[in-house]
């Protein structure tokens, strides 16, 4: 059997604790109403990249080959060799977000971009403020939504649709929500109450034995 190389394991590893993350977090809080919908329909790509320099032109390559399949809807771009702090990344994601837009002359890029990083920290302040505790993934990541996917979620919103299974909402919560504030303010503000009922200490602890599995994975990678 052959035996597979440090590159192959690494992507299986940063695969497997993202996933973590994807299924125990955003899933399992019910943060995000599409995720489990598009999982279980075959629309959800996962790439990791074995990049350890902040090249956004490699990684823009990478968004545009994910953009042009029309049979996915979210995209997800995994970087365990980019060591960059979250301020950093948020600047690479720019950058990347500049490269891919030089592909588009008329109506701008086919999905939007959003940096998620391990080092958000939770500020209960605001659901704004919170967002980037609740996007703190294993490894630094570029997730990519497909425009026209979340045009119809708004669509069907407006019009009084329901948007996703019901067993991935409270729809009680949803529906308390004054039907003019936009959809995802009314996502921020039921992540917001879902993290204040849970306690914020238990997403922490979470989410910190999420990065500790990361962290002992990767150093496996490094043993002889």
């Amino acid at each position: 059997m052959r035996m597979k190389t440090l590159d192959e394991r690494q992507i299986e590893e940063a695969l497997y604790v993202y996933r973590r993350y994807a299924t125990e977090v955003v899933e399992g809080l019910k943060l995000c109403p599409w995720a489990l919908p598009s999982r279980k329909a075959g629309r959800v790509r996962e790439q990791v990249i074995l990049l350890s320099d902040a090249n956004a032109g490699e990684a823009a390559k990478a968004v545009h080959e994910i953009s042009s399949d029309e049979g996915i809807d979210i995209g997800l771009l995994i970087f365990p060799r980019l060591a960059l702090g979250r301020m950093d990344f948020e600047r690479f994601v720019k950058s990347v977000r500049d490269e891919d837009m030089k592909n588009y002359e008329v109506g701008g890029p086919p999905m939007a971009m959003a940096a998620f990083h391990p080092d958000g920290q939770p500020d209960l302040a605001t659901a704004e403020r919170l967002t980037p505790f609740l996007r703190c993934t294993p490894d630094p990541t570029i997730q990519l939504v497909r425009t026209s996917a979340l045009e119809k979620v708004r669509s069907a919103d407006e019009h009084g649709s329901k948007l996703v299974d019901i067993n991935t909402i409270d729809w009680n919560t949803y529906l308390k929500t004054p039907a003019k504030v936009p959809l995802h303010e009314r996502i921020a503000d039921m992540n917001l109450e879902t993290v204040t009922n849970l306690g914020v200490t238990e997403v922490q602890a979470l989410l910190r034995d999420i990065r500790a599995d990361r962290d002992r994975r990767y150093l496996a990678l490094q043993q002889p």
